[in-house]
C-alpha cells in the first residue's frame, strides 16, 4: 500500500510541539492524580511516539482489531502513561476519565499494558524485553500471512523498547532469531536514555547496540536528538524501504523538562510531585489545565484517525474483491482468525489408537499431523529438539519462504514461547511450540504471559518424568508439573496412551481463550482398556494416577482385588478436573511432586526428591514405581488404616 500519511496529511511544526507537550504532560498528570507510576520515560521518548503515530502507524482508532493494521508494542511497558496518551489523543475508547484513574482499581489504564483490557493494547507487557519478543512473533505472522494472502496482507510491525529491554536475555533470542529471517517489516525504537532504576546504565552495562544489532543481521541507525521529529521521521522513513529488521537508537533524556531530576533515575518511578511538575509546566509554556489535549492537537489527530479509517475502508474493498475472486481461501481466512476448528477434526482424532505400546511423545505427532492436514493455520517447532518432541511438520519458514508451517526457533525457549504469544496475538494463526518439560523453566514468563493475555499457545512438553533414565537429574523434571498447574489458565494434561494423547490435543485446538501444555512421556506406555479401570461391587478404594503411571495404578488395582478390596482407578488427564470419592481410600500415583495431591487425595505417592542417572526402568524402580513396590505401600497404609 502507498505511504498515505505522507502523502495527505503532515501536522506543523507547531502542532508537532504541542502534541509532544500533550503526551509528556498527560502521562506526568496521570502518575500525579495516581501518586504512582513512571512519568520518566514517557516524557523522554514522547518525540519519538508522536512521530511514529503522526507519520508512520497505520491504524484505525474506530477499529482496534482492523486485521491489517500496523501493530505497535511499548516493551518498556512501566511507560504505559505514554501508550494510554497516544489511545486517548487519536480517539480509541479511552476518554479522560480513564486517564484520571490511572493505575486506579478497575480502570481501563492499568500500571502495565494489559492486552484485552484497554482498546489499542496490543499486548502485555511490564516484563522486560518480552514487548520486543512478541512484536518479533508479530513481524513473523505478517510476513506468513502475507506469504498466503499477499491480496490483504501488508503491515508492519513497531516497537519501543528501554535499556532494561536490552539487558534482558530474552532480547538477544529474539533479536538475532528476527534478524536470521530476515523480518524486514519490524522496527525497533530503542530509548536511549542510558538509565535505569538503580541509576546510570554503565553502572552495569556497556554493550555497543548498534554493533550488537547489525551483527545479528538488522539495519541500524542513530538519532542523536531525540526530540527532533523530522530526524526521527527520516529514520523511520528509511527503516521502512530496508529490507531488513530495523534497530533505531534514538538517544533521549528521561524525565525531560524537569528540571532537578531529568536525566537522573529519580524521574523513573516516582511521581514528579506538584511543585516541579508545575515548574516542568511552566518553562515549557504550558498554561493548560491537567489533563488538557490543545484543539489543534485535537484536530490534527481527528485527521489522522480519518486517514486511517479510509484505509480501512479501502482495505474492506479489497478483502471484499479477494472473497469473489477466491471464495474458498477467503473462507478459510476467515475460519482462521476467528480459531474456528474445521469440520471432521474430532473424528479424526479419534482414529488415532494403535494396539502396540508407544511413547505419548510418538502418539502426539500422528494426532498433530492429522489436525495440520485440516488447519493449515496451525504452525509451530521445537527449540532445537523436533525429532525428540515430535514436532517435525514439514519444511522450515525462511526468509526465501514465509509460506511454510515448521519453525526451527533454534535453542532459544524463552524467546519460542514470547514469539508464539506475538503470532497468536497477530491473529490468524494457531500456534505450538516444545521442549523437555524439565526446560519449562526457562521459558515459564512467556507461558505465564500466555495464560494472563489468555492466548491458546500449545506447550508440548515432553521427557516428563525421572523415567527420562541416563540424563540424570538435570533432565529430570519432579516439581514442573505440579508448579504448571499452579499458573491461573493453563490447562495441564497428561495423557496415559494414544487415546488420551489424542483427547489432549483435541481438548487444547478446542480452547481459544487460554494456553495448554501437554505432558508426554519419553518411555513407551501400553494402550489401555479403560473396562478395567472399575472393578465390580463397592468401591472400597480409589486410585488416581496420570500420565505414564496410570498403567501402574491398574496392574496394582488387579491386585488389590484379589486382596478382596474394591477399586476404582481413575486417569486424570486433566487433574482439575478430578473429584475424590469421599467414601473412598484415596490415592494419587505420580512420578512427581506429591504437593498438590496431599490436600486431594489420603496417600500421595510421588517424588520429592531429585532423581538419578541410570537407566530410566532402573531409576523408576529405585524410586518404587514398579508394580509391586507400589502395591506393598499401598498394603501398608490400608493395612495401617483398617485396623
Amino acid at each position: 500500500m502507498t505511504d498515505v500519511l505522507h502523502s495527505t496529511f503532515v501536522p506543523s511544526v507547531e502542532t508537532d510541539r504541542l502534541a509532544v507537550d500533550t503526551l509528556r504532560f498527560l502521562a506526568a498528570d496521570m502518575v500525579q492524580a495516581a501518586n504512582s507510576g513512571h512519568p520518566g520515560m514517557p516524557m523522554g521518548a514522547a518525540p519519538m511516539a508522536w512521530t511514529l503515530w503522526s507519520r508512520h502507524l497505520r491504524h484505525d482508532p474506530a477499529a482496534p482489531d482492523w486485521a491489517d493494521r500496523d501493530r505497535f508494542v511499548l516493551s518498556a511497558g512501566h511507560g504505559s502513561a505514554l501508550l494510554y496518551g497516544l489511545l486517548h489523543i487519536f480517539g480509541y475508547d479511552l476518554p479522560e476519565s480513564e486517564l484520571r484513574n490511572f493505575r486506579q482499581l478497575g480502570s481501563r489504564t492499568p500500571g502495565h499494558p494489559e492486552f484485552g483490557h484497554t482498546p489499542g493494547v496490543e499486548c502485555t507487557t511490564g516484563p522486560l524485553g518480552q514487548g520486543l519478543a512478541m512484536a518479533v512473533g508479530m513481524a513473523l505472522a505478517e510476513r506468513m500471512e502475507q506469504a498466503r494472502y499477499p491480496e490483504i496482507t501488508d503491515h508492519h510491525t513497531y516497537a519501543i523498547v528501554g535499556d532494561g529491554c536490552l539487558m534482558e536475555g530474552i532480547s538477544h533470542e529474539a533479536a538475532s532469531f528476527a534478524g536470521h529471517l530476515g523480518l524486514g517489516r519490524l522496527v525497533v525504537l530503542w530509548d536511549d536514555n542510558a538509565i535505569t532504576i538503580d541509576g546510570s546504565v554503565d553502572r552495569s552495562c556497556s554493550d555497543d547496540q548498534l554493533t550488537r544489532f547489525a551483527a545479528y543481521g538488522w539495519h541500524t541507525q542513530a538519532v542523536l536528538d531525540g526530540t527532533d521529529v523530522a530526524a526521527i521521521d527520516q529514520a523511520l522513513t528509511l527503516a521502512k524501504a530496508d529490507p531488513r529488521p530495523s534497530f533505531i537508537a534514538v538517544r533521549t533524556v528521561i524525565g525531560s523538562g524537569a528540571p532537578g531530576v531529568e536525566g537522573t533515575s529519580k524521574a523513573h518511578g516516582s511521581p514528579l510531585g506538584e511543585q516541579l511538575l508545575a515548574r516542568a509546566k511552566e518553562l515549557a509554556g504550558w498554561g493548560f489545565p491537567p489533563f488538557s489535549v490543545p484543539t489543534p492537537v485535537r484536530i490534527a489527530c481527528a485527521k489522522l484517525a480519518e486517514i486511517g479509517a479510509a484505509e480501512h475502508a479501502a482495505w474492506d474493498e479489497e478483502f471484499a474483491n479477494f472473497e469473489a475472486a477466491s471464495p474458498q481461501r477467503a473462507a478459510e481466512y476467515i475460519r482462521a482468525r476467528e480459531r474456528r476448528l474445521p469440520g471432521g477434526l474430532p473424528d479424526v482424532l479419534q482414529r488415532i489408537s494403535g494396539e502396540k505400546p508407544r511413547a505419548t511423545r510418538q502418539s502426539s505427532p500422528a494426532c498433530l499431523n492429522v489436525a495440520r492436514e485440516l488447519m493449515p493455520e496451525l504452525v509451530g517447532g521445537s527449540a532445537d529438539l523436533a525429532g525428540s518432541t515430535g514436532t517435525a511438520c514439514g519444511d522450515v519458514v525462511s526468509r526465501d519462504d514465509y509460506s511454510r508451517s515448521a519453525i526451527a526457533f533454534g535453542i532459544r525457549e524463552f524467546g519460542m514461547a514470547a514469539i508464539l504469544n506475538g503470532i497468536s496475538l497477530h491473529g490468524g494463526f494457531r500456534v505450538f511450540g516444545s521442549t523437555f518439560l524439565v526446560f519449562a523453566d526457562y521459558l515459564r514468563p512467556a507461558l505465564r504471559l500466555s495464560a494472563l493475555m489468555g492466548q491458546p499457545v500449545i506447550y508440548i512438553f515432553t521427557h516428563d518424568s525421572i523415567a527420562v533414565g541416563e540424563d540424570g537429574p538435570t533432565h529430570q523434571p519432579v516439581a514442573h508439573i505440579e508448579s504448571l498447574r499452579i499458573i491461573p489458565g493453563l490447562q495441564v494434561l497428561r495423557p496415559a496412551d494414544d487415546r488420551e494423547t489424542a483427547q489432549a490435543w483435541l481438548h487444547a485446538l478446542e480452547r481459544t481463550d487460554g494456553p495448554t501444555a501437554l505432558i508426554l512421556s519419553r518411555q513407551a506406555l501400553p494402550q489401555l482398556n479403560p473396562d478395567r479401570f472399575d472393578g465390580d461391587g463397592a468401591v472400597s478404594v480409589e486410585i488416581v494416577a496420570t500420565g505414564s503411571e496410570v498403567s501402574l495404578a491398574a496392574q496394582v488395582a488387579d491386585d488389590l482385588r484379589a486382596d478382596g478390596y474394591g477399586v476404582r482407578v481413575v486417569s486424570a488427564l486433566d487433574r482439575s478436573h478430578y473429584t475424590p470419592d469421599p467414601s473412598a481410600t484415596t490415592v494419587s500415583i505420580e512420578a512427581g511432586s506429591t504437593d498438590g495431591w496431599k490436600g486431594l487425595v489420603d496417600l500421595a505417592i510421588g517424588i520429592d526428591g531429585f532423581g538419578h542417572s541410570g537407566p530410566g526402568d532402573e531409576v523408576m524402580a529405585h524410586h518404587g514405581f514398579t508394580g509391586q513396590g507400589l502395591l506393598a505401600r499401598l498394603r501398608a497404609h490400608l493395612s495401617e488404616h483398617d485396623t
